[in-house]
């Protein structure tokens, strides 16, 4: 899908990761291909009178609305077999794609710039200023596995709205809702050379892409090893924004309602195997409250219906790949081994999947404790002081989205307060998100700001003009 480009690199298979069966072929691009990408993309960038107008920016974002709603039920299916996500997930995935598109429009239609105050010293008499937004250039998206069509979408959509070139390498393991993302595009009437989506045959090339001087911006989702080791190798003046992930904190206080906090963490701990950045992983709850709280939350695991993703009644489905079943049962054992409780889960099933697993009190220094799991397990861990549960939520690198449940205003705004997090979610979990509010991993979770009108806003230049006159007198 690279215009004009041929790869002798072959080709990458598609497997479904519920049941490893082959669904589709991705050719990969070798080095060749990857210059005529990044050639065909800078070109555009430097040909001003080329760029996309305004308003065929908001056409096209809108066209593509239009086409990814009518085909909503069909791509919902094939991104729950592509990437495991369940099918009632995936459709909630494809009806955020098209808001994201939507959000891009009205941020496009609002935001214009903005005026300069002039004329309020004598060195600034006689002139007017005024800002224009511009596009930075050519942004270069990688992307993650976990969310293979929104993910997509709020990398690229953003930077389509900006008028910016884009090249965009999906991950490995779902590349194809990523192009069926661009051919819907396109279909919207996006010259091709616009947004090419590729597979580069190996790491070394996506390194290489990344760090080209011809790259403005480099939007990256994954890993804080890669994410970070790619920051450092970017071009001087190139901005970039990191997603990374995190190991979520909540704390449930003595007077939390529990009919809210279980189903809620739940949700945020199981939801698509537990295969997101900012799922619940460690809760913190007041020791009056844990055996009950515990004893709850592992009744609603129980109940979770596991199984084929692409299935109406699913609840989780599986791993993305087997290697990370193999991880997740080595970090469940060795906690167990280091003295934490089994509450249920805490086994491998069939098709690639893990049993939602609840463990009580792992010691502090388990794999579970201090890195995120990205897999169905929570942890639970009793506190007796709340701002030694503070202390204990805060402990490690990361920090992204954090949660505290509670029926006191006091404990809610300490903990909003004392919290590292970028968001403090009250009486919620910690995969709380939509598509317009501010989505930022700080430490080692992440660089810059993502959500729609964020991510917009950073790959723009606000260009400024200045006028003098004698005739300007305001």
């Amino acid at each position: 899908m690279i215009p004009g480009a041929k790869s002798a690199a072959g080709f990458v298979t598609v497997v479904a990761p519920w049941d490893r069966t082959p669904i589709g072929e991705v050719e990969m691009a070798d080095a060749v291909a990857v210059e005529q990408a990044l050639e065909t993309a800078y070109a555009l960038f430097r040909n001003r009178d080329g760029w996309l107008s305004r308003a065929k920016r908001i056409e096209i974002l809108e066209k593509a609305q239009g086409l990814i709603r009518e085909r909503a039920e069909y791509l919902a299916v094939e991104s729950a077999r592509e990437g495991g996500k369940p099918l009632l997930d995936s459709k909630v995935e494809i009806a955020r794609a098209i808001d994201c598109l939507k959000i891009c429009v009205e941020s496009l239609r609002a935001d214009a710039g903005e005026v300069i105050p002039m004329g309020v010293t004598a060195s600034s008499a006689n002139r007017i200023a005024f800002t224009q937004l511009e596009p930075i250039g050519v942004v270069v998206a990688i992307s993650a596995f976990n969310h293979p069509f929104n993910l997509i979408v709020h990398q690229v959509g953003p930077a389509l709205a900006a008028g910016c070139p884009v090249i965009v390498k999906p991950a490995r393991t779902t590349p194809l809702m990523c192009m069926r993302f661009v051919e819907i595009l396109r279909e919207a009437g996006l010259p091709a050379e616009w947004c090419q989506p590729l597979m580069p045959e190996n790491n070394e090339l996506s390194s290489k892409l990344a760090a080209d001087t011809r790259v403005a911006f480099l939007s990256f989702i994954g890993s804080a090893k890669v994410g970070w080791n790619l920051r450092s190798h970017l071009a001087p003046g190139a901005r970039c924004a990191l997603e990374h992930g995190g190991v979520a904190p909540v704390i449930v206080a003595a007077d939390a309602d529990l009919t809210q906090a279980v189903p809620l963490l739940a949700k945020g701990g199981f939801y698509h195997a537990g295969q997101v950045c900012v799922s619940v992983q460690r809760v913190f709850v007041a020791r009056k409250l844990v055996k009950e709280f515990s004893e709850q939350l592992a009744e609603a695991a129980k109940k979770l219906v596991v199984g084929d993703p692409t299935l109406a009644e699913t609840e989780v489905g599986p791993l993305i790949d087997p290697v990370e079943v193999d991880r997740i049962e080595n970090w469940v054992n060795e906690a167990l081994a280091g003295g934490a409780e089994l509450l249920c889960g805490g086994r491998r099933l069939p098709n690639n999947c893990y049993a939602p697993t609840v463990l009580l009190n792992p010691a502090p220094d388990a794999k579970v404790s201090v890195h995120e799991v990205f897999g169905p397990v929570v942890c639970v861990y009793t506190f007796d002081e709340m701002d030694a549960a503070i202390a204990d939520a805060n402990r490690l690198p990361f920090a992204f989205q954090a949660a505290v449940f509670t029926r006191d205003i006091d404990t809610a705004l300490r903990c909003g307060e004392r919290l590292d997090a970028s968001a403090v979610m009250v009486n919620d979990h910690t995969a709380f998100r939509v598509d317009w509010m501010p989505f930022a991993g700080l430490r080692h979770s992440g660089y810059g700001v993502g959500g729609i009108t964020h991510t917009l806003h950073d790959m723009q230049v606000r260009k400024m003009t200045v006028i003098k006159s004698a005739e300007i007198k305001r």
